[in-house]
């Protein structure tokens, strides 16, 4: 699990790793390479366009070769991305380095809770979701080293990150679930003993597992019968709307160019100490979310959040009218300079409440079995794509409306996120697949009186 974690710092890095550079990059003081605002966007969104590549073909990879084979092979990539950053002699190196830290980013982010989800013991399977704030510790390690080292060194320390990874999980086991899919019962049997200690119950939960296995294997019916169900159709409506509104709300071009935001904005604040501040921010909040998410509910979180965000992005908006067009003398406005990181604070902390966790996991509880993989690969390859556009053409749309209105049209979808959760998504907390189901079916008054005997969520 240590070594996971660590893996999720490296993958976090690619995340966070323009996010307090921008400056130097367009200064030429990254391998004298010039570098303008045309490059800095597609250096930001190449690395989603990175990761949308890999949402299915990292699920056909864990299959066929395994968790632990193709984490190492990401892994690889991860390095191989670096070093063509590392030793770039032009932009179009580091859009091709980005593309490639990318796709091990968006690969990782799927196969890692994967390999966790099949090694750790059941009782803390529902608390993996923390793996998502080693994300944001890598996304703060980025800020915090760019603030100290120069661009160069700082791209050969994360660099590191993944390197030291891959020589530690070499060491590590393939998991029991795969094991036993590839009918290798002793070696899981090993495994299981090597994860679980000499004094543990192997036999019972090697048949929790063939149990498993074999319902899986019984449920499969074609994709094209599973999408006449009404359940599926209304599963992908709010899993693919979630994902759209959870990038349309801008996380990707706060997390991608937080530094230029606050030097674009025209406070006085230092933007590098301010983005370091978000970094740990985030990690905090991000980790609060994780242990707290089965608290309140899927649907309480989502609102609780959506509308925190929308209050701190019409902050950052309201700043950005006063200082772009000049509505307030200088002094006033140099009073008022706490606000781009109050707002951007604000929306950090609420991100990963609801919006941030929630999409990613509806579509494991909302699709139907036979697709559940499929269906989650397409809503995360249609999250990286709707993230590209926005990282993509942030830059353009500021421009071409200022960035207030840019961050006013953010703040609007957050408000419809709250009013979509509100309106259409189903609470899933504490509530079994069958009765989901059901419920999606339109069938939830025939559920009273049934005894649910599946796993509750």
């Amino acid at each position: 699990m240590i070594l996971v974690c660590l893996g999720s710092i490296a993958n976090g890095t690619v995340l966070g790793w323009t996010g307090n550079i921008i400056e130097e990059l367009k200064s030429k003081k990254f391998n004298n390479i010039e570098i303008d605002d045309f490059d800095i966007k597609w250096i930001g969104s190449c690395a989603t366009l990175g990761a949308m590549i890999m949402c299915f073909p990292i699920g056909i990879m864990c299959e066929k070769l395994g968790r632990k084979v193709s984490m190492l092979i990401l892994t690889v990539v991860l390095i191989c991305g670096w070093l063509f950053i590392i030793f770039a002699n032009c932009a179009v190196m580091i859009y091709v380095g980005r593309i490639l830290t990318g796709m091990a980013c968006g690969g990782f982010i799927v196969a890692a809770p994967l390999y966790a989800s099949e090694i750790a013991e059941k009782e803390i399977r529902g608390e993996l979701i923390a793996i998502a704030a080693f994300v944001s510790i890598g996304v703060m390690l980025a800020y915090i080293i760019a603030y100290v080292a120069h661009p160069e060194v700082y791209t050969i320390i994360l660099t590191v990150l993944p390197l030291l990874f891959a020589i530690a999980f070499l060491f590590q086991s393939e998991t029991p679930v795969y094991l036993m899919k590839q009918g290798k019962e002793p070696e899981a049997r090993e495994t299981l003993i090597r994860l679980r200690g000499d004094s543990y119950d192997v036999d019972s939960e090697l048949k929790e597992i063939k149990k498993a296995i074999q319902e899986d294997q019984e449920s499969k019916i074609s994709f094209k019968e599973s999408m006449k169900k009404k359940s599926t159709k209304k599963a992908a409506v709010i899993c693919f709307t979630l994902m759209f509104l959870q990038q349309a709300g801008g996380i990707n071009a706060v997390v991608f160019y937080t530094s230029n935001i606050f030097e674009s904005s025209g406070t006085d604040l230092d933007s590098k100490i301010s983005t370091i501040i978000v970094g740990v921010t985030q990690v905090i909040a991000t980790y609060v979310a994780s242990i707290t998410v089965d608290k309140l509910g899927r649907r309480a979180n989502l609102i609780m959040s959506s509308i925190v965000m929308a209050i701190g992005l019409i902050i950052l908006g309201v700043f950005y009218t006063l200082s772009e067009r000049w509505l307030v003398p200088p002094h006033t406005l140099m009073s008022l300079g706490f606000m781009p990181l109050l707002g951007l604070l604000l929306y950090i902390i609420a991100f990963p409440i609801g919006c941030g966790l929630i999409p990613w996991v509806l579509p494991p509880e909302l699709f139907p079995v036979e697709i559940k993989d499929v269906g989650a690969a397409a809503a995360a390859t249609f999250n990286w794509f709707i993230a590209f556009l926005i990282t993509n053409f942030y830059f353009d749309i500021k421009q071409a409306i200022g960035g207030d209105i840019t961050f006013y049209i953010f703040s609007v979808v957050c408000v419809i996120t709250t009013v979509f959760a509100f309106l259409v998504v189903p609470e899933t907390k504490g509530k079994s697949f069958y009765q989901i189901q059901k419920e999606l079916s339109g069938e939830k008054g025939q559920l009273e009186g049934i005894k649910e005997k599946e796993f509750n969520f």
